[in-house]
């Protein structure tokens, strides 16, 4: 799983209210395929808008502060993001999966102390808990087991994190067979610490980037992109999108 974040994890004069947490899920099976797909992808993008191959796609920075970007002009730009979000539509072995935090919910009623670690070991247990079902799209063997690259975040906090949801993990009790309380079951599908890699240097965490941002225009539109219809990029990733993480979003988006 390729992850990435939107939004920053601060509760107190944060200049947003959402951190968004979003995941690409794939078969190593399908890996060599995916990148050569997203490779040629890429130098569709660089013949037809002009940008590099080696030129990060920032969602964020790529509207509103495009730098040496600027000279592909907006609407252009725009443009990239949906063919992004196109891009991954498309390919029938990729599975996308989100979680998005309300931070002045949680400084409100003070049910989470660490946004952060909140949302990754929700993040987490839903992708252990597709693992266990079988849920993800692509070739599957009996026991399948995950590996996370994240872009560059908290990682010490994040292999801490891990290790000790491996050792004990209290999951809340639910429906009729139980009476409220924890069962305490440690991961077990999900191998290694987690792996970091810059997204400059990743066309798959790119991709997870524009989707992460896209997720965010839900709930928290700029200007800009209100204009542009933005609030239903997400749409887009109907096909792909892991629906099973969340009976309560239309998108499966798990929402804390």
């Amino acid at each position: 799983m390729y992850s990435d974040e939107s939004g920053d994890t601060g509760v107190a004069n944060s200049p947003v209210r959402y951190f968004i947490l979003t995941g690409m899920v794939f078969h190593e099976m399908r890996w060599n395929d995916l990148l050569e797909s997203l490779i040629n992808f890429r130098k569709e993008l660089r013949d037809s808008k002009g940008l590099k191959l080696r030129e990060e796609i920032h969602a964020e920075k790529f509207i509103n502060r495009p730098g040496p970007l600027k000279r592909i002009p907006r609407n252009d730009r725009l443009d990239i993001l949906k063919k992004c979000l196109d891009w991954a539509a498309n390919e029938p072995d990729l599975n996308i999966i989100t979680v998005r935090v309300d931070k002045v919910r949680v400084d409100k009623e003070r049910v989470i102390s660490d946004v952060f670690e909140k949302a990754w070991a929700v993040f987490i247990q839903r992708f252990e808990n597709t693992l266990s079902n079988h849920n993800f799209r692509g070739p599957s063997n009996p026991d399948d087991k995950g590996f996370i690259i994240s872009d560059n975040t908290d990682g010490k906090k994040l292999t801490a994190l891990i290790r000790k949801m491996r050792r004990y993990n209290p999951i809340p009790n639910w429906g009729a067979m139980f009476e409220g309380g924890y069962r305490d079951i440690p991961l077990r599908n999900i191998v290694e610490d987690p792996f970091f890699k810059d997204s400059a240097h990743s066309f798959f965490h790119q991709i997870v980037d524009v989707v992460s941002y896209s997720a965010r225009q839900i709930y928290e539109t700029n200007n800009y992109m209100r204009k542009k219809g933005g609030r239903n990029f997400y749409k887009r990733l109907l096909p792909v999108l892991v629906t099973q993480a969340s009976r309560s979003n239309e998108y499966g988006i798990v929402e804390i």
